[in-house]
């Protein structure tokens, strides 16, 4: 992740086509030694292609992927919203009743 990452900032700084060099440099400038077969593989993984085209693809694909649970998880949480105000009523109630103890805190 980190060499996408090095690779994803240099694209962001103006560079179209980072090389092995550069990320290798990057990452050094930070303390980070790179590791010469992952980062070929990188490279050579993004070599041609446009980061900003990928990214499109990426999102087009993300959109595909059902996120069914997450409607369940929400109906299931504005149910439990709805009873939770009948519960903090009954609760300050309970509160106010403890006042009546005929003492203070700080007495």
């Amino acid at each position: 992740m980190k060499y996408l990452a090095s690779y994803l900032l240099l694209v962001a700084g103006g560079k179209t086509a980072p090389t092995a060099d550069d990320v290798k440099s990057l990452m050094s400038s930070v303390g980070i030694e790179a590791e010469d077969e992952r980062l070929t593989s990188l490279i050579s993984s993004l070599e041609g292609k446009n980061v900003d085209e990928l990214i499109a693809e990426g999102k087009e694909k993300m959109s595909s992927v059902p996120t069914g649970g997450a409607v369940a998880a929400a109906g299931a949480s504005g149910a439990a919203a709805t009873d939770a105000p009948a519960e903090e009523a009954k609760e300050e109630e309970k509160e106010e009743s403890d006042d009546d103890m005929g003492f203070g805190l700080f007495d």
